[in-house]
């Protein structure tokens, strides 16, 4: 085993594979770049090195930088995490030339799976099952387009040296076609460097079901557990599950010897996922399933296969890269209860999910045991930074059945608390309490499907969410003001009261809140007897409460509850079982700013300007799109608000912009005469 480990990684994955090899007894290395110098993984460590700039290209994905901090380190093995360099085989291949072990396959399965069209001309070749498409190396217009007429719409186009969804579009007919050609193109060469497509017929509703390999150099290859990837978002996994529900213990067999197969046909060696497409729309039983790819390193959800089958998979890898033979047959591998992870994310799913950057100012996360386990990153004051994935953490949880793993989910979301910016806790848990996922009645398409009820809009509950922030505000005040009676010199004048108080008058208290969606909520609130009356819509609510630390204990219309709340500034934040609220309090008058169509012109997060889809002096309707921004590696495309002509930008392509920044300008088309006429 080796005595050093480097990790080429950062956020929750560095933190998770440092948690075992330090309880193998292998000192660890961390890696940082600007925006990480303070982060968890680096105080994790026993030592750290400084790689570079913030942006992956100047840090993380700086290879031969990190082999020589290793040598200079006297690291045996680089053990690259997920994403980053993690499927790079030229990386691979000079760790191996540097005699450092690289913990994950040989640079040659690396290349083989690392080209999906090549992936798929092997796999054909160890006959496991593949949906029609193309897959070649001629990458014209014209054949593109003449090879997609012939497989049909709908038709998936994919990154063919890449994943996570980036470079990926569902074209419904020849229409969309070259749009989508050259978007999937500047959005492959962006995230992989290589804008090479291929092309598959897309299946309406099929799940996305994958399976755990592991193999040794000693020629043993195994599969652990399938899991479920079905509920994805812009093809990117939101949930994941073990076992996969539903499956029959055939269909399981064969998936997992068909992933066995895909992975001795490359001579693999460590841990790997091999990715197919279940049809579930198929004539006979449903149990139609095709090679999709093959993921040559540990995935992001590997924690749910680890907590169904009792074993630790970076453990795993660290014994198979020091020569190690694997630690079960696969006879020996057993299957224990149901796992679920969410993906906990810095993003705003009210605004399609716009990633989001900034101070995570308060975070209380749920109790760990053996049901439940975060995997995680940050820390309470970290910076969500622009430059990276903003997941914040991962949460898992096992038990028994799936039903009763499922409860432990809802209630680990409800117990999750976090303030300072947006996430995407309660889209989550709305999953989580779906019915149609409570049935595992689902397919890719099931966020597409059920959106609405997913996202939500404005919730049942706001109305008594706003009581309890204004009852929280009168709560805070009374606590202020009998502090400060403590301290003055005459502690019983009425002029030092919070109970609004007012000579021959009723005693009202006037509270300004900016809510969540920057709409200015002035209440009127009376006090009587001890309680505080409130009409919100015609109906009318009598609250009463008191603070305790960070805890609002709130009675409202007899109904006791406890509120955990969390306050910077004059930002504060209610933490309730149907979601989380946030509020600022005003204490100056305000003018409400209502959005105009000008906003629309503005950057909707920080990002880079990829280029520009009209000219300046063009004539533009509202819709068409104007200009195409890229944040974590995802393209947005901005809008006309109403028609136009285009007389500035003011970013160019390969520009950093911030949230906010204005674009471009356009200068309204005055109707024509005969149009005011009629």
């Amino acid at each position: 085993m080796f005595s050093k480990l480097l990790i080429a990684n950062r956020g929750e994955i560095a933190c998770r594979i440092i948690k075992t090899a330090q309880s193998m007894g292998v000192r660890t290395v961390a890696l940082y770049s600007d925006a990480d110098k303070d982060a968890r993984h680096v105080a994790m460590a026993d030592e750290s090195f400084y790689l570079g700039g913030s942006a992956p290209a100047d840090s993380y994905l700086k290879g031969d930088v990190i082999i020589e901090i290793a040598k200079k380190a006297g690291a045996q093995a680089i053990h690259p995490g997920y994403g980053f360099l993690s499927e790079n085989a030229d990386f691979a291949r000079k760790c191996e030339a540097a005699g450092i072990a690289f913990v994950g396959p040989g640079s040659d399965a690396i290349d083989a799976m690392g080209s999906k069209s090549a992936a798929k001309a092997i796999m054909a070749a160890a006959k496991v099952p593949l949906v029609p498409g193309y897959h070649g190396d001629d990458q014209s217009d014209t054949l593109l387009l003449s090879e997609a007429n012939k497989i049909g719409f709908p038709l998936l186009i994919k990154a063919a040296y890449g994943g996570g969804g980036k470079g990926m579009r569902i074209v419904e007919n020849a229409a969309e076609l070259q749009g989508a050609i050259d978007s999937a193109r500047r959005e492959a060469a962006s995230s992989f460097g290589n804008d090479k497509l291929l092309m598959e017929r897309y299946l309406r509703q099929p799940r996305h079901v994958e399976v755990q390999v592991f193999a040794d150099t000693l020629g043993n290859a195994i599969y652990l557990s399938d899991r479920d990837c079905s509920i994805q978002r812009r093809h990117q996994k939101v949930v994941e599950e073990a076992p996969a529900p539903g499956l029959s213990d055939t269909l399981r067999a064969r998936m997992g010897a068909a992933a066995v197969a895909a992975a001795k046909a490359i001579d693999y060696v460590g841990a790997g996922t091999v990715e197919f497409l279940l049809d579930t729309l198929a004539d006979d039983d449903g149990s139609n399933f095709y090679f999709m790819e093959m993921n040559t390193r540990l995935q992001v959800e590997h924690p749910v296969t680890e907590m169904v089958t009792g074993q630790d998979l970076v453990k795993w890898q660290l014994l198979v890269a020091s020569g190690q033979p694997l630690p079960l047959s696969q006879d020996e591998v057993r299957i224990h209860g149901h796992s679920f992870e969410v993906r906990i994310y810095a993003e705003d799913p009210q605004n399609e999910f716009l990633p989001a950057s900034g101070k995570l100012n308060f975070l209380r996360e749920p109790e760990q045991s053996k049901f439940v386990r975060i995997d995680s990153g940050i820390r309470e004051n970290d910076v969500i930074s622009n430059f990276y994935d903003p997941m914040i953490a991962k949460l898992i949880v096992w038990d028994e059945s799936r039903p009763r793993a499922l409860q432990r989910l809802v209630h680990a979301l409800e117990s999750y608390q976090i303030s300072g910016l947006k996430h995407n806790i309660e889209f989550l848990a709305n999953i989580a309490e779906h019915p149609a996922f409570a049935a595992a009645d689902f397919s890719t398409d099931f966020i597409e499907r059920y959106g609405d009820a997913l996202i939500g809009s404005a919730s049942s509950e706001a109305d008594m969410a706003l009581a309890l922030a204004a009852l929280y505000q009168l709560c805070a005040r009374k606590a202020e003001a009998q502090a400060a009676a403590v301290n003055s010199a005459d502690p019983y004048s009425p002029w030092g009261l919070a109970s609004g108080f007012r000579l021959n008058s009723a005693n009202v208290h006037h509270v300004s809140l900016l809510d969540n969606d920057h709409q200015l909520q002035q209440l009127a609130v009376t006090e009587v007897a001890g309680y505080y009356q409130l009409t919100l819509h015609g109906r009318e609510l009598l609250l009463a409460g008191e603070l305790r630390q960070d805890m609002l204990l709130a009675e409202i219309n007899g109904h006791k509850s406890k509120i955990p709340v969390s306050q910077v500034g004059d930002d504060f934040t209610l933490f309730l079982t149907s979601g989380s609220y946030h509020y600022r309090a005003i204490q100056t008058e305000i003018v409400e700013e209502q959005a105009s169509h000008e906003d629309k012109l503005k950057a909707p997060m920080n990002g880079t300007v990829v280029t520009h889809l009209v000219q300046v002096g063009d004539r533009v309707s509202a819709g068409q799109g104007l200009l195409v921004m890229e944040a974590m590696k995802m393209e947005y495309t901005i809008e006309a608000p109403f028609d136009g002509v285009v007389t500035a930008f003011y970013y160019q392509s390969g520009e950093l912009v911030g949230d906010g920044a204005k674009l471009l300008e356009i200068e309204a088309l005055v109707p024509d005469a005969e149009d005011k006429g009629n």
